[in-house]
């Protein structure tokens, strides 16, 4: 599915690059410019980032339970990442995703 209309990314592209970022280390704080600088794009009207970092939050989900990692760090990363997804949806109007 495509979620960036103006530099045509996929919801796979995003997942594959946040699926990188985490190889290389699964703690770091992954947001929409990190991705887009991975894939040599840049944010134009910045309408997608929403989606974007719901592909992220999930992507980050799996990759730790895929992992197994424990379970307290993944949900303290997990919690950074919806409270900033929500941050960012009320500073544009868009109500929080229902839990």
């Amino acid at each position: 599915m495509i979620v960036c209309h103006c530099n045509y990314i996929t919801d796979g592209d995003v997942a594959a690059t946040v699926v990188e970022m985490l190889d290389q280390d699964p703690w770091q704080l992954i947001v929409p410019g990190k991705v887009y600088r991975a894939l040599e794009k840049r944010g134009k009207c910045c309408s997608c980032f929403p989606n974007v970092v719901e592909i992220i939050v999930s992507t980050v989900e799996d990759y730790h339970e895929r992992r197994r990692s424990e379970p307290d760090e993944a949900l303290r990363l997990v919690s950074r990442l919806r409270s900033m997804s929500d941050n960012y949806r009320q500073s544009l109007g868009i109500p929080a995703r229902a839990s």
